[in-house]
């Protein structure tokens, strides 16, 4: 880990004033919004655009790399959020898949730049939030397959890795301003119904 990664993790965990918190969220937003246009842009230009001083900026973060760092953590822990308000865990299983979906996909609607950083070792906070939110999501998909919701003789891991394939998917029309709700209906109907029509199986031999 890197000595600037170490600092981010350190103030992370430090209970931020009011004020500072409301200034750290408004530059990471922008931060967002500027880089999922252009992913080169300044510290200068991320300033501009949260209407902070580049003094401001660099006061709570000491480099791009820190900054960047951060804005992979947040988006990590809303990522976390938008699984764990769904209530997974508890709510019937198919209530929970759609509202796991479409909180997921307005949280990679609108930090999409962000969730599209790789969170891998690089970033040990991302990935440890990345690993317990796909734990969390083989849970769901048992309780769904045990209610009835998923075939009894379904693969579990292709599924869920579909499912993943069909929220990325839909993330991108969401960028491009669908409507997340329909967007979610839409992945939930796929990955239950599939595109094929039951009839026209029926009449097929060899399947």
């Amino acid at each position: 880990m890197t000595a600037h990664m170490q600092q981010t993790e350190q103030q992370a965990k430090r209970p931020l004033r009011a004020d500072t918190e409301r200034t750290v969220q408004t530059i990471l937003e922008a931060a967002e919004r500027v880089l999922a246009t252009d992913p080169a842009a300044t510290m200068g230009q991320l300033a501009q655009a949260a209407g902070v001083a580049r003094t401001t900026v660099h006061r709570r973060f000491a480099t791009r790399e820190a900054l960047l760092d951060e804005l992979t953590g947040w988006a990590a822990r809303q990522f976390a959020d938008a699984v764990d308000t769904a209530h997974p865990d508890a709510a019937p299983p198919l209530v929970a898949l759609y509202q796991v979906t479409a909180n997921v996909l307005r949280v990679k609607t609108d930090w999409s730049f962000a969730m599209n950083r790789t969170a891998d070792d690089a970033h040990p906070e991302a990935a440890r939030i990345h690993a317990e939110v796909r734990t969390t999501c083989v849970r769901l998909f048992r309780r769904a397959q045990d209610a009835g919701v998923l075939r009894p003789d379904i693969d579990l891991d292709w599924t869920r890795r579909v499912y993943y394939a069909l929220i990325h998917e839909a993330a991108k029309e969401g960028v491009g301003g669908g409507d997340t709700d329909a967007l979610a209906t839409r992945v939930v109907d796929t990955l239950l119904r599939g595109a094929g029509a039951p009839a026209g199986l029926a009449g097929q031999t060899g399947i």
